[in-house]
């Protein structure tokens, strides 16, 4: 079944982590094999291959470079410009991609109805472009204002204000605080230029002040259920039903810590933790119990994101495997038009409201 999948760290992989993502996962792991440097070293799932081949022909994809103010211990950039021309880099590698026919960027309605008549013609994947749409995760390349319209302009459709820790627009993932008037301010533009906001990341605080300051599309590229796994990274009900209300898809993560409550970093295994591809239909099915259909779910796998197969489902060896999550929700009780609606129609329905009369 055709996939959609709204969150993939393709640029990252290829320019931190050096990966040559046009090639099979399994040449990846094997270049990998006795490097330290990180910890998902040779354990790679994602490639451009591996998207063909499960039939995931459009992701969201995104450019991210964290800025880090003194004494704040996360990785990042030491000045928002260091950010920006990190954001740049990696767009470069995307119009690369481009180039080289392996990639093509999708910004509006007419481009986004042709891809999808490409990727459903019948004909084998092999050399089919895989569609994405340009999304930033954390906002602190953003140096001002000014720059969102240029943003806009080379192709980017969505914008996350916060990652990990304290943001320059926002706050995120552990850290509290609200989005102050530089938030309030970037959410008024990107309003203003139609640019889908992600609430993903955002810490309790600045979830809702976004959503109080922006009414424009939002989406959830990329979280699972704090019911589920009591962790601030996640959304609580109360949380879930007001995106439900706005409108949004949330898209499942296939990080195994977000899965499964219980995960210790660098000690926990997959198979130890029994965490699988049914955790995730846990947490969508938890979604769909609050909404009362499917409507509001899809997939944002946010595979190979930092981390690799020691910490994603056992019974998934590549993000091809995607493939088998139509059966999995079959045997959930989901109807063939609700799966469809899972794998790709959710995201497809909110795009076209999103990007209506913007071509």
């Amino acid at each position: 079944m055709f996939t959609i999948d709204a969150h993939l760290d393709l640029s990252m992989n290829a320019m931190e982590w050096n990966r040559d993502i046009r090639l099979p996962v399994a040449d990846i792991n094997k270049r990998e094999e006795g490097l330290t440097d990180k910890p998902d070293r040779a354990k790679a799932v994602v490639s451009l291959p591996e998207l063909r081949r499960g039939n995931i022909g459009l992701v969201v994809a995104t450019q991210i470079a964290r800025y880090v103010a003194r004494g704040n211990p996360l990785p990042g950039w030491h000045s928002p410009e260091q950010a920006w021309a990190q954001t740049q880099g990696q767009l470069a590698w995307y119009k690369a991609m481009e180039e080289a026919g392996e990639m093509t960027q999708i910004t509006n309605l007419s481009l986004l109805n042709k891809h999808i008549a490409l990727w459903g013609n019948g004909q084998p994947n092999e050399r089919k472009p895989v569609g994405y749409i340009l999304s930033l995760e954390g906002a602190d390349s953003i140096v001002t204002l000014g720059h969102l319209e240029r943003v806009y302009a080379y192709g980017l459709r969505a914008l996350g204000p916060a990652h990990y820790g304290p943001g320059r627009y926002a706050q995120g993932t552990d850290a509290t605080g609200g989005l102050g008037p530089k938030g309030r301010e970037l959410l008024k533009e990107m309003e203003r230029l139609g640019i889908i906001l992600d609430a993903t990341h955002l810490c309790d605080d600045s979830f809702w002040e976004a959503l109080d300051n922006y009414q424009g599309p939002v989406w959830a590229s990329h979280n699972n259920c704090r019911a589920l796994v009591n962790h601030n990274r996640q959304f609580s009900d109360e949380q879930i039903k007001e995106l439900i209300g706005r409108g949004a898809v949330i898209g499942g993560a296939l990080d195994a810590w977000m899965m499964v409550p219980g995960w210790v970093r660098g000690q926990s295994t997959p198979r130890a933790m029994d965490c699988n591809l049914e955790k995730m239909i846990d947490h969508m099915d938890h979604i769909c119990q609050l909404a009362g259909n499917a409507l509001h779910i899809g997939i944002g796998s946010d595979l190979d994101g930092a981390f690799g197969k020691e910490q994603c489902p056992y019974d998934l060896n590549t993000i091809a495997d995607l493939q088998t999550v139509p059966d999995l929700l079959t045997k959930r009780g989901y109807s063939e038009n609700e799966v469809e609606q899972v794998m790709h129609g959710n995201w497809l329905r909110f795009l076209q409201k999103a990007w209506a009369g913007k071509d």
